[in-house]
């Protein structure tokens, strides 16, 4: 008797030339529906499990597979007299292999639009119960999910002639049983909906191990969802857990001026040293440069457009990590990529609408702060009214403080940063910062604007402000100290603007 196996996939990439393969090995091949015909109509010797359960499809395709005739020979174990008797006498076989996989139920409820009944329609119920099956019975069954597995098997059926080693069997097991944990969290997550926080399942897959963490004596592992889709290595050594994090941080800035004019962002340990806009981005990239001179070496470089020679030429005058961007015109990534230790990534924009951190015996999870402020809700608070550029920069100013580790304070002129004052205990520090860094590399502050991620608690930081003549300061309000705060920015000629929303980043 030849050996036997069950095929029900719905992606049916691959699966025919799997098929004709295991055929020529003296495999069996029992299918269902759609399966079964795409088979059949290419040629393929196979037949129907209704010819093995005596029962047909019904309920629209709901149940096929669901069927004793079917489960015994997935659950039975080949060693067991009893179990050999038991198929015996109910004339019914032992299955070697199952192959399949899911209807596409992340895919479907990914669409706009879809209704709960469309994504109720995509609940796999006996795919799953056939993948679990074979699992549990890894001993004595394979059981294969993945199209990338179909190869391979073939080869090492021929190599091991069909008697696999024990670790083999269970590392498809494995597969199976991460495959379907996937698909039912993607379900749980459907039905628990992102827009409300409640329990939920967490996990961690598809991982990806790095040299090392934050420092060489700590292991690290990289857990991928969609990370693949959204970042491609181009050029480079491998990215490393702190390459990871500043890559982040570099993408959360540059994310803010998605569409907009040629923007250059550089990272250094998680913080902004430097944004900037302009026509282009080889002068974006320089004002983003001048704020700070220094901390630029061995950092990031973003860009929120495709790279040309022009940028890349000015980007290439210093050593950066990484340098990243929408994609890279031929030119400038073939002077780019003669510095073997730079690592070049091109992203794409994505829509990230949650995070999760892991603290020390539990997670936090949260929105990700997507707030677009626009500048209709701005509440001007002091006797000076802001002209529209100070407004334009403010907005641009907010938009860097966001992603700036708090207390954070930026300075901005032209949509340039000027000044960066981050992570200090009192905010009044990161506002004397902001300013030494700006007068270390000969910035003029007069006439900027001020952006805070948090309220002034009390005027002391309009005190500072007003002594560099900045014109403008941003914040959320919100502080028992408020009319403190506007007195003191009125008697100095300051405009002051509170916009309701506070950034705190730690």
């Amino acid at each position: 008797m030849g050996k036997k196996v069950l095929i029900s996939v719905f992606d049916k990439t691959g699966i025919l030339e799997f098929a004709k393969e295991l055929e020529g090995l003296g495999f069996d091949i029992i299918s269902t529906g759609g399966t079964f015909k795409h088979l059949k109509e290419n040629g393929v010797k196979v037949s129907t499990v209704e010819g093995l359960t005596g029962f047909p499809e019904i309920l629209g395709g709901r149940v096929k597979t669901l069927h004793p005739n079917v489960f015994a020979g997935l659950l039975a174990m080949k060693g067991n007299e009893e179990h050999k008797k038991d198929m015996e006498k109910n004339n019914l076989p032992f299955f070697d292999l199952v192959v399949v996989n899911l209807y596409p139920f992340k895919e479907t409820v990914s669409k706009p639009g879809v209704t709960t009944e469309e994504a109720i329609e995509q609940i796999d119920i006996g795919g799953v119960s056939l993948i679990r099956a074979a699992a549990k019975n890894f001993k004595h069954i394979n059981v294969i999910v993945s199209q990338a597995k179909y190869k391979s098997y073939i080869e090492d059926f021929k190599k091991y002639e069909g008697k696999f080693p024990y670790e083999y069997s269970m590392h498809l097991a494995r597969d199976a049983f991460a495959y379907i944990a996937q698909y039912d969290v993607d379900i749980e997550k459907y039905f628990n909906g992102l827009s409300e926080v409640k329990d939920s399942w967490i996990k961690l897959g598809n991982s990806q191990h790095l040299r090392y963490g934050e420092n060489p004596h700590q292991n690290a592992v990289l857990y991928k969802e969609n990370f693949d889709e959204i970042y491609k290595v181009l050029h480079g050594k491998e990215l490393s857990y702190n390459n990871m994090l500043d890559i982040d941080a570099a993408y959360s800035v540059i994310s803010e001026f998605r569409g907009d004019a040629p923007t250059a962002t550089i990272i250094k340990h998680g913080n902004p040293s430097g944004v900037a806009t302009s026509d282009n981005l080889t002068d974006a990239y320089r004002r983003a440069f001048a704020t700070d001179t220094v901390s630029p070496y061995g950092g990031i470089i973003i860009f929120n457009r495709k790279l040309d020679l022009a940028a890349a030429m000015e980007a290439d005058k210093i050593f950066s990590e990484i340098i990243l961007a929408p994609g890279f015109d031929d030119d400038s990534l073939e002077l780019l990529i003669k510095k073997k230790n730079r690592r070049l990534v091109s992203f794409e924009f994505s829509s990230e609408s949650n995070e999760l951190r892991k603290i020390t015996g539990g997670y936090l999870y949260q929105e990700r702060d997507n707030l677009v402020l626009k500048p209709d809700e701005l509440k001007i608070v002091s006797k000076k009214i802001p002209s529209d550029e100070q407004v334009r920069d403010m907005i641009f100013a907010y938009k860097v403080v966001k992603h700036t580790k708090s207390n954070a304070i930026v300075f901005v002129r032209d949509l340039q940063t000027l000044g960066v004052g981050a992570g200090q205990p009192s905010r009044i520090d990161s506002t004397e910062i902001a300013i030494m860094k700006a007068k270390e590399f000969g910035l003029c502050l007069k006439d900027s604007v001020v952006a805070s991620d948090a309220f002034f608690p009390f005027p002391d930081n309009v005190v500072e402000i007003s002594k560099v003549k900045a014109s403008c300061i941003i914040h959320p309000g919100g502080s028992v100290r408020d009319e403190e705060v506007i007195k003191e920015a009125d008697e100095r000629g300051l405009c002051l603007v509170f916009t309701g929303y506070r950034h705190f980043k730690h």
